[in-house]
């Protein structure tokens, strides 16, 4: 076996992660002066290149970086190591006043010929204790403090005491902040012949995040997280022009990663989209579905009342793998389905949360309850024997669906159960579609009415 030299040994630790890092984050000479990844979750990877220099050897710097987790600030290049770490975030004027003790202030007063300007030594901040020209301690302001420029934070600040193998003339960080988040929003407008156009696209939620001309990625996956949820992002207004062209999709790791085209301008109340892909086409299938009146585990109920119960409606959109829309990733977000009125203006029809779906499968679109389509269902006979093992339960059901529409509707009734039990006859074929559902379809003319009966064998 090669014998590695120590000097070109890879360190554990520290080292390893700032290798690992410099392999995912790319050599630090090519990163753009400011790039972020932004996840879903409200978490933002920032990655800025400073244009502080820095010495071969030891030395402290500070930087205006705004809100950030001080914990996770890593240097870029790997040449870099971050010895100690001082995080500020308090710009407020009682912190301030904290940065100025043992500084003497000048106090704005209002004196009987009109504004006065007295000094005053800030002995302590909480609470407050102030040493006068003549000595004495006050614990009221002289008057309105003014601070020195260098008390005063125009944003949260970090020192970073470094190390370096040699002198550079910029220097590249990440770290990780919150505020901003984004999500995928998709339209699929019906045609004709079950056929649908769809698009995607990625909106940037802003929140407090504040940057000026950088490179924006957008991660979809469930990338797991140690602390607790980031805070929720503020209400936003699309500037729909934002970005023009499509983003770039990758993988990356268990995750796909979405590159904004073009260089993205980000501020508080903005949001900021991009298409996701070329508009596209797929066929779209709508199914009514009406669900069981069985337990999941347990004792079956004998029930003596006729019950409404809702016909679900949900679309289909199929995404064969041999398709160009078939073959790409979706992350989830909320799809919006449209159709036509009678004079060609789009209606929204529907609306429903969709999960992260991989390439090649379907996406199924819970769209409430139908409006012309009712049903009705009775119990018509119940028996049931127990011994000292078991009880064996047999229920017969009807189920009668109206069609009030002016077309023929077919409608599947879904029978859900763990654990032994069968349908024992039915008036229509019993699809077994796995050991614990079982499918009828029922077909309801328009106008008119369909009819279900069936008998069941349980036992528990």
């Amino acid at each position: 076996m090669e014998r590695i030299p120590r000097s070109m040994r890879p360190t554990v630790g520290a080292g390893a992660l700032l290798a690992a890092l410099s392999l995912i984050l790319g050599p630090s000479p090519r990163l753009a002066a400011q790039s972020l990844t932004i996840y879903q979750d409200g978490r933002v990877l920032q990655r800025r290149v400073l244009p502080l220099s820095v010495p071969a050897g030891t030395s402290t710097l500070r930087a205006a970086l705004g809100e950030l987790d001080p914990g996770s600030i890593f240097p870029l290049d790997s040449g870099v190591v971050i010895t100690g770490v001082t995080y500020d975030a308090a710009i407020d004027e009682g912190n301030t006043l904290r940065r100025a003790i043992g500084r003497r202030l000048a106090f704005v007063t209002r004196g009987p010929t009109g504004p006065d300007t007295v000094t005053a030594q800030v002995v302590g901040a909480d609470p407050e204790r102030y040493r006068l020209a003549d000595g004495r301690i006050t614990f009221s302001r002289p008057g309105v403090p003014l601070f020195p420029a260098d008390l005063v934070l125009a944003e949260p600040s970090v020192e970073l005491a470094l190390r370096s193998e040699r002198a550079r003339r910029a220097l590249g960080l990440g770290f990780f902040s919150s505020g901003g988040s984004w999500a995928a929003s998709y339209t699929v407008t019906l045609g004709g012949l079950g056929l649908a156009r769809v698009t995607g696209l990625a909106v940037i939620q802003a929140g407090r995040l504040r940057v000026d001309s950088a490179e924006v990625q957008l991660l979809a996956g469930n990338v797991g997280r140690a602390g607790g949820p980031m805070a929720a992002a503020a209400p936003m207004a699309l500037r729909a022009d934002a970005a023009k062209g499509f983003a770039a999709e990758q993988r990356i790791g268990e995750a796909h990663l979405y590159t904004m085209p073009g260089r993205v301008s980000l501020a508080p109340g903005l949001a900021v989209g991009a298409a996701l892909f070329e508009p596209t086409s797929a066929t779209v299938d709508r199914r009514y579905v009406v669900g069981g009146q069985l337990p999941y585990r347990g004792p079956v109920p004998q029930l003596g009342d006729q019950t409404e119960v809702p016909v679900g409606v949900s679309y289909l959109v199929r995404r064969g793998d041999k398709s160009a829309f078939g073959r790409l990733p979706i992350p989830g977000g909320v799809v919006r389905i449209y159709r036509a009125d009678g004079q060609g203006r789009p209606q929204l029809i529907a609306e429903a949360s969709t999960d992260h779906t991989a390439a090649g499968q379907d996406l199924v679109l819970d769209a409430g309850s139908a409006f012309d389509l009712t049903a009705r269902r009775t119990q018509t006979a119940y028996s049931t024997r127990r011994d000292s093992l078991r009880t064996e339960t047999f229920a017969s059901y009807t189920v009668t669906i109206a069609n009030a529409g002016d077309s023929t509707a077919t409608v599947e009734v879904l029978e859900r159960r763990a654990g032994e039990w069968q349908v024992v006859s039915s008036s229509l074929p019993a699809d077994k579609l796995s050991s614990t559902t079982t499918r009828f379809r029922v077909r309801v003319p328009a106008g008119g009415e369909g009819t279900l009966s069936y008998r069941i064998r349980a036992v528990w």
